[in-house]
């Protein structure tokens, strides 16, 4: 009976830990030819804001934002609908080999939550490997003082189709370096990565050292879908966490697509007008020590933060009576 006792006290702790602690969420999104044009969808503009303050960073790709009006007009909508936090963005020159067509990544943070510490434009002139990227990394460095693991850095690719292997493979190169410039360990890559539906065949992911190297974690499965047609299912869109701190830092089973066409009850048509990607995301365990109590917000707690402190009472009721019974 003892033994039985201690092992639910030990599930319990850990239940209590994740659902205590899991609420910095890391996201990377497609926004498909996110410019001038899509910026203008008073619609579109609404569902990205509820999809991207979701998040305390998230990456956007395919911003092809020639004017440069369409990011700052984002940032206006998400700050106007969400007034519990400031959203700002750090984002890369235009980045592609042809002055037809270019993208930028573009990093969007919560100011109150996260600081940028550092970037850095990876130079894609690798001897032996030069020009390796249509879009070369753009690296940020973050810090979290809520989170678990304080300072991490996210590299961010959008791979070209026709090129996805020797792109993920350089991904390799590009950790290499950065880890040795910023002397750290804990490192993100995300993105857009196309690694699925013939765009990576199985016979070519021995030569990706990105899926080889046992240090890296592939968090988003294989079997998922990140697309939004119902005629498709590929897992294109991916996490990769680097080193074991990192990986303990991760709230276990978080990293997933979030399908805003369901949570938002939209019509194929509609989420498409969004995008046709769903956002990828992540939870990194949280310091508690680092989260102020706040009486006046606990008890007007709805959806998924009032599960969650439900959860949280029950398990402490819980725990508090089998130490009961372990002291008795």
């Amino acid at each position: 009976m003892r033994s039985s006792s201690l092992l639910l006290l030990s599930f319990l702790m850990g239940v209590r830990d994740v659902q205590g602690g899991s609420d910095f969420r890391v996201c990377a999104f497609n926004l498909q030819h996110f410019g001038d044009s899509k910026s203008k969808k008073s619609d579109v503009m609404q569902t990205l804001s509820m999809i991207i303050t979701r998040c305390d960073v998230c990456l956007l790709q395919e911003v092809r934002d020639s004017k440069g009006k369409a990011v700052p007009l984002l940032l206006t909508r998400l700050n106007s609908y969400d007034a519990d936090h400031r959203y700002e963005a750090v984002a890369s020159e235009r980045l592609g080999r042809t002055e037809s067509y270019q993208e930028q990544y573009v990093f969007v943070y919560r100011t109150d939550t996260v600081t940028v510490t550092g970037r850095y434009q990876y130079p894609d002139d690798r001897p032996g490997d030069v020009d390796a990227f249509s879009r070369e990394p753009f690296v940020v460095r973050f810090k979290a003082p809520r989170t678990a693991i304080k300072e991490f850095v996210l590299i961010p690719q959008h791979t070209t189709p026709t090129n996805t292997t020797r792109e993920l493979d350089a991904l390799y190169d590009v950790l290499q370096d950065v880890k040795k410039m910023w002397k750290t360990e804990n490192v993100i890559l995300l993105g857009d990565f196309n690694a699925d539906c013939g765009y990576l065949a199985k016979k070519n992911r021995k030569n990706v050292r990105l899926i080889t190297e046992k240090s890296l974690v592939w968090l988003i499965e294989d079997d998922t879908d990140t697309t939004v047609r119902s005629s498709t299912s590929c897992a294109y869109d991916r996490i990769v966490v680097h080193g074991e701190t990192f990986v303990r830092a991760i709230v276990p089973l978080s990293a997933k697509p979030f399908d805003f066409q369901t949570e938002y009850d939209l019509t194929e048509e509609q989420a498409l007008e969004v995008s046709d990607h769903y956002p990828v995301e992540v939870l990194l365990k949280v310091d508690r020590s680092k989260v102020p109590f706040n009486g006046a917000t606990s008890l007007t707690l709805t959806g998924t933060n009032q599960k969650t402190s439900q959860l949280q009472l029950f398990s402490w009721f819980v725990l508090s009576h089998l130490l009961l019974v372990l002291t008795w």
